[in-house]
């Protein structure tokens, strides 16, 4: 096997492979120079675990000793919400990241640094899955029914890997384990067609079917259930529906299900939850330098005011607090209509977003615009459902002000919206609009905002069930996209929906058309049809792999 790793990585533009050490729980991350292992002793069962547990600690997007894990965030707060009707890139103006100021007017191009770092971050879990898989293949003393499951696992983390990069990038180069050399990194991104890079992304996570067990003792391994969930969700990108509806049946026969309260779902106690299908996993206080486990690559949304750093990026939009108002009748109101203190609005919108004169967490203060950094730019929003509370012990109160409630890849709400997606392109609209219901019907029975002296609601909630039966498939198709969009707000799955939909160009033009007269940072930005529902090949790649053809993508 050859390990010169030096030569990969300038072709990828990747790290060198570390080993980590895994203790238990959340310490996935403590790391170990390769170089203190030798060749002879690294098919050893102990350092072929450690090799494994370094594909792992890439799912962060942190794989250097830097703390710019923020421009290849796990959570995709970029790349899946900014450049999005859901959010604001925020910070102190457009000068501050203007990379991604950039990515969030459609002027990114092949030079924009979060997308080489986004593309060496993926890259680097590709690589690490792949080197474990060879030394589990030829470790001689690892336990025989282990390395079933063992290789289950890296199946597993190399399909989300490879599915992070099709649906970004769409055109990419795919290695598996049987590279040896720096030639072997060096692919083209055009040697498979979109098809066949889906079926390759659908064998990984079928072979992590076939040997994942129902449940992990382990927090933060994926078992059979999380392999098909994935497995349904690279069906969902493909538009294979009854795929889709197949396999969300058999994940909501196990042992998945929605928490009972809204809010519950996004407290770090709860991080590994009967609805947290895969994440993740953070943490904190674990000896790690400068707390490096921890959601380093969401370190920059803390929201300011007195108890957090005046960070202030991934602002959400108005676009978004409007799409929380709700009729009389508690449905869903899309006018885009600016919301005002009298209007009925559902309870999600004060558990996902910061307002003023609501309540922050359980902080006692209510927020104000004034905790909003560059208040005339980004408005006076802040985010809110994935901030941990300033009095959680989950929560690093000095630098990096990061904390340890885990990042959701996949939680049991997606599934069930996912498989209402599947009914409705199926002909089930009772179904789809029953599985609805049970979203709704969680937050409806949910706890919602109080006033600071806990005597009232902090605003007019209200929601209800749909009745009756959706007239028609378009009718039934526009509630459930509604919905996803109200139940994942900020969780950086936004602008990936609206490309598979095949809606992106139509909703960003209508979202731009009026929020430019709102927000003058977006006077420039303008989405094209058939370039940006994807991200440009980076240009280091294109520059370095001179033996084979690589492709940009179209418009760049």
């Amino acid at each position: 096997m050859n390990f010169n790793m030096n030569n990969i990585s300038k072709v990828l533009g990747l790290s060198v492979l570390a080993l980590v050490t895994f203790s238990c729980s959340e310490d996935f991350l403590t790391e170990v120079p390769y170089g203190e292992v030798s060749p002879s002793e690294i098919t050893k069962a102990e350092n072929v675990e450690r090799a494994i547990v370094s594909a792992y600690s890439t799912l962060n997007g942190q794989v250097d000793g830097a703390s710019n894990a923020y421009n290849s965030p796990a959570s995709n707060w970029s790349f899946g919400d900014v450049i999005s009707d859901d959010s604001y890139k925020g910070g102190g103006g457009t000068g501050d990241q203007n990379n991604i100021h950039q990515m969030e007017i459609f002027n990114t191009t092949p030079t924009t640094f979060d997308v080489k770092r986004k593309w060496m971050a993926l890259y680097e879990g590709v690589k690490r899955s792949n080197e474990a898989l060879k030394l589990l293949e030829r470790s001689e003393d690892f336990d025989a029914s282990l390395k079933v499951q063992r290789k289950a696992e890296l199946h597993f983390l190399r399909g989300h890997f490879y599915f992070e990069l099709k649906k970004i990038y769409n055109r990419i180069p795919y290695i598996d384990e049987t590279a040896e050399t720096a030639d072997d990194y060096a692919r083209s991104n055009v040697e498979f067609t979109s098809e066949e890079l889906w079926q390759k992304i659908e064998n990984d996570f079928e072979l992590a079917i076939s040997g994942l067990p129902e449940t992990q003792t382990e927090v933060g391994r994926p078992t059979k259930a999380a392999a098909k969930a994935y497995l349904a969700k690279t069906a969902l990108f493909q538009n294979k529906w009854q795929e889709v509806y197949d396999l969300t049946s058999d994940v909501m026969n196990g042992n998945y299900a929605l928490l009972e309260d809204f809010n519950d779902v996004f407290l770090p106690e709860n991080d590994n939850s009967k609805e947290v299908i895969f994440a993740v996993q953070y943490s904190i206080g674990d000896g790690q330098p400068s707390n490096y486990n921890g959601s380093i690559g969401d370190r920059l949304t803390a929201p300011g005011g007195p108890r957090y750093p005046q960070y202030g990026f991934h602002r959400p939009s108005q676009n978004l607090v409007n799409a929380f108002k709700v009729n009389e009748a508690g449905i869903p109101v899309q006018n885009n209509i600016d919301i005002n203190e009298n209007d009925f609005v559902d309870p999600r919108l004060d558990i996902t977003i910061g307002r003023p004169g609501i309540p922050y967490k359980d902080l006692n203060i209510l927020y104000e615009e004034s905790w909003a950094r560059d208040l005339a730019t980004y408005g006076p929003y802040a985010p809110k459902k994935r901030i941990v509370s300033a009095n959680s012990p989950f929560h690093v109160l000095v630098w990096p002000y990061v904390n340890a409630m885990n990042y959701y890849i996949i939680r049991y709400a997606e599934v069930i919206l996912w498989r209402a997606e599947a009914a409705v392109e199926l002909g089930k609209l009772d179904e789809a609009k029953d599985l609805v219901n049970q979203i709704r019907s969680r937050a409806k029975n949910s706890q919602y905002v109080k006033t600071l002296d806990g005597s009232a609601n902090a605003a007019n909630y209200k929601i209800e069930l749909y009745e009756g039966s959706w007239s028609d498939q378009e009718t039934a198709r526009e509630a459930v996209r509604t919905e996803t969009r109200l139940e994942l707000a900020m969780e950086g799955h936004r602008f990936f929906n609206l490309v598979r939909w095949g809606i992106a160009d139509q909703v960003m033009y209508e979202y731009l058309s009026v929020e430019k007269t709102r927000r003058t940072h977006l006077t420039n930005a303008n989405f094209t049809k058939g370039k940006n529902e994807y991200f440009p090949i980076p240009q280091e790649y294109i520059d370095n792999v001179s033996t084979t053809e690589v492709t940009q993508n179209s418009g760049y």
